[in-house]
């Protein structure tokens, strides 16, 4: 590298922001075992500090997930969707602090709820598809990420040069469904994305064989997915496990998802009576 170049990547290619204090002094002492200095700083990325973050070529995250405490609202006045599920308010900063140029990427780990969540969700995954090319989405398996019985995604997009009409079609490739399960004794291992990496890599005609041949990958047009109240929950194959009472899903990680959707609503209820509080107040 130049002189100059050996500067960028020492102090300014690498950026974020960490709210908690512990966890933000060790992403500094990662980087500086890594040779980078960056720019990490300590703050709330979803508060009005969080605007200054932006024009970026790359993005790769996988945000907290859950909901502000008390069902409190981000405090943000950018978003177009402000609500009280951290990750869809992470999503709309991650594919708004792309740069505009039909270049700039992201790949982002989110929980099956931004998928298919109702009124802001929609709105926001319709703001996604609009602004960027949200070509392909990997059903990982469940328990990957987060705790047991978590189901998780990630979702790739391309920032479009226009802010309308820039996603055609997704690609949903199913690594969860009929899958070994994966934990100490059988961890998922780099060659468990080879049939993704091949697809994914692929030019178009070349996808469109391999994809012929391997039911894991299927494909959604927009026009089919506005059909379908603009969920994103598709992809998932038949699953063979259902048909043999001795292999029905773990009740734990049952009972886990039932309580993380519980959770989830209580959050949302809790918005409400914060919105009709404030009406009430306003009067």
């Amino acid at each position: 590298m130049t002189p100059e170049e050996a500067e960028f990547q020492l102090r300014r290619a690498f950026s974020g922001v960490e709210l908690v204090r512990e966890t933000h002094r060790l992403a500094l002492m990662n980087a500086a075992l890594h040779g980078v200095e960056g720019k990490i700083e300590r703050g709330d990325t979803l508060s009005s500090a969080g605007k200054r973050w932006g024009d970026f070529d790359v993005v790769l995250t996988n945000p907290p997930f859950g909901t502000k405490k008390g069902g409190e609202r981000a405090t943000r006045d950018d978003f177009l969707y402000p609500t009280s599920n951290k990750q869809l308010n992470f999503l709309q900063h991650i594919y708004r602090s792309l740069k505009a140029n039909g270049k700039a990427r992201a790949a982002v780990v989110l929980p099956d709820n931004v998928l298919f969540a109702d009124g802001d969700g929609e709105k926001i995954r319709v703001d996604l598809m609009e602004k960027c090319d949200l070509h392909t989405i990997l059903r990982l398996p469940t328990g990957i990420f987060y705790a047991q019985g978590v189901k998780t995604n990630v979702l790739f997009f391309r920032r479009g040069v226009s802010d309308a009409g820039n996603t055609k079609r997704v690609r949903f490739y199913d690594l969860r469904t009929n899958m070994p399960s994966f934990g100490k004794t059988r961890p998922l291992a780099v060659e468990d994305f080879a049939a993704f990496e091949a697809g994914f890599n692929a030019p178009l005609e070349e996808f469109d064989r391999l994809a012929s041949r391997d039911e894991r990958w299927s494909i959604f047009t927009r026009e089919e997915i506005a059909a379908r109240g603009n969920s994103l929950d598709l992809g998932l194959i038949r699953d063979d496990s259902v048909l043999d009472y001795d292999e029905l899903p773990d009740p734990i990680d049952c009972g886990e998802e039932c309580v993380a959707r519980l959770e989830e609503a209580l959050d949302l209820m809790k918005e409400a009576l914060a919105d009709l509080r404030r009406a009430v107040g306003n009067r």
